[in-house]
């Protein structure tokens, strides 16, 4: 029994890094319609922001978090400035080879400059004693930090200005810039907001495994079946599919066979379009 609670707290923790990654690319694809496959690049590239501001440069890992994500806030506002907003308006072909084409030149740039798998230092290195099991801080760490960035994204979301505002371009992006919305100003915050998301899951989640240019092809996978499992565009959806995907993979991989660990996406896909063709959500997202 003790085994099955500690691989259900590994997929809860897995589910954490999940819901993260799809809120981001569901704000994105919600408000402004765009496929962002270079989202997992993000991802990867925070995890080497922290690599060289942890371990080169001998900053605290604490310290080095917030500066992630503002960093990774900026690059988000710099990839839709120069590659998505020039493509408004244009068919969805061409934002889907600027996305291809952005990941392609993210992950040979950092091959570049550094090809080899590097790792961070755990910055709390100890486990814990729960009704007789022995759990990772980090792992703690990591799902209590997505708790606290989701219950702020949805009171910014639902308590602030820019937060309405925000809701109102998903709902009806025309009828917002008539009642004077900014869409330039929040379609940039809206990529300010998902990659410093992507920022901070890199940030929790780096210290547990190897920093490679890779490490985002995967991901990016399965946060884009948690999005249509969750429906297009739902952030319920995300946050629900993110949690239900963590736990299915962390089972599947403890009873069955880590061999098949990014096959149990695509399946708990196959498997809710079946008998929900809209996604867990899709019908109130729509």
């Amino acid at each position: 029994m003790s085994f099955f609670i500690n691989q259900l707290i590994i997929g809860i923790q897995l589910g954490s890094q999940y819901m993260m990654m799809a809120l981001g690319l569901t704000l994105i694809f919600g408000i402004l319609d765009i496929s962002h496959f270079a989202h997992g690049h993000i991802y990867m590239v925070g995890a080497y922001l922290l690599y060289t501001f942890s371990v080169l440069a001998g900053i605290n890992y604490w310290v080095a978090l917030p500066i992630c994500m503002i960093i990774l806030a900026l690059i988000g506002v710099l990839v839709e400035r120069l590659v998505y907003r020039p493509l408004r308006g244009s068919p969805s072909i061409n934002t889907f080879i600027a996305a291809i084409g952005l990941l392609l030149a993210i992950e040979t740039l950092v091959r570049g400059i550094k090809k080899d798998a590097v790792r961070v230092p755990v910055p709390v290195d100890r486990s814990v004693s729960v009704l007789g099991m022995s759990l990772e801080v980090q792992r703690i760490i990591v799902i209590l930090g997505a708790l606290l960035i989701l219950l702020m994204l949805q009171w910014f979301i639902k308590r602030t200005r820019l937060g309405i505002a925000i809701e109102a371009m998903a709902q009806d992006r025309e009828g917002a810039s008539l009642v004077g919305i900014n869409v330039n100003r929040i379609s940039a915050l809206t990529f300010a907001i998902a990659s410093a998301l992507a920022g901070v899951a890199a940030v929790l989640m780096a210290p547990l495994g190897a920093i490679t240019p890779e490490m985002g092809n995967p991901l990016i996978l399965k946060a884009f079946v948690i999005v249509v499992i969750g429906g297009l565009g739902s952030m319920k959806g995300a946050i629900f599919g993110g949690y239900i995907l963590g736990v299915i993979e962390a089972l599947g991989v403890a009873y069955i066979s880590s061999t098949y660990k990014d096959v149990f996406a695509f399946a708990l896909l196959i498997v809710i379009l079946a008998f929900r063709p809209t996604g867990l959500f899709g019908e109130r997202a729509a």
